[in-house]
């Protein structure tokens, strides 16, 4: 019989299946090996981590099916045992070619995400800075409920505007139904496994009355 789900925040026992969820949002395994896709993914969480002071994990039957991390500007510091693991995280992802290479694509993102944010020219007081929902939980209303409680967090904090970055491998129809909107959009082209993929990325905010 499938258990009522409980929502509370990040726990280190959380990691093995959240990076299973994040390989499987964002298709690590159709950019490069099974082995580099789970470097990949303890990169990006580590990363999210960093750069959070709120998350809330839901849990099914003892095991996570979503997740949301946001961070409050004006408090946040980076805490230091996850700038250490992101460290060690991107060392193992550089330890073969395939990781250097695929790492590659994530600096391109990167570099996109910044200049998707500069162009909007708004000083933000706060960001969703990871969102996912595992496939096998979508249209339970969880991910709907995960956003509003992250909003009242926000709130908690005074934030009056927050943004999140998201592209077409994601269901990003999802934040225009929340609420949010698109301030930006940037199409870029890649090499993966030897076919040019397109894709565009957005910026998405939302203002709180």
């Amino acid at each position: 019989m499938e258990k009522e789900i409980v929502f509370r925040e990040f726990q280190k026992k959380d990691s093995k299946v959240l990076e299973d969820i994040i390989i499987e949002a964002w298709h690590y395994n159709e950019l490069c090996s099974s082995k580099t896709a789970h470097k990949m993914a303890k990169v990006f969480l580590s990363s999210c981590l960093t750069n959070q002071t709120y998350t809330q994990v839901a849990i099914l039957n003892n095991q996570p099916i979503g997740v949301i991390m946001a961070k409050d500007s004006k408090i946040h510091k980076c805490p230091l045992k996850y700038r250490i693991k992101q460290i060690f995280s991107i060392m193992s992802l550089y330890l073969s070619k395939e990781g250097r290479k695929t790492s590659k694509i994530f600096s391109n993102v990167s570099e996109i995400d910044k200049e998707l944010l500069n162009e909007c020219k708004v000083q933000y007081q706060g960001e969703v800075a990871f969102f996912a929902i595992s496939s096998k939980a979508r249209g339970k209303g969880i991910g709907k409920k995960m956003f509003c409680d992250m909003i009242e967090y926000m709130k908690s904090q005074n934030i009056n505007n927050f943004y999140l970055f998201t592209d077409t491998t994601c269901n990003y129809g999802f934040y225009e139904h929340q609420g949010m909107i698109r301030r930006n959009e940037k199409s870029q082209k890649f090499v993966i496994q030897g076919k040019e993929v397109e894709k565009i990325f957005f910026i998405y905010d939302y203002c709180i009355n």
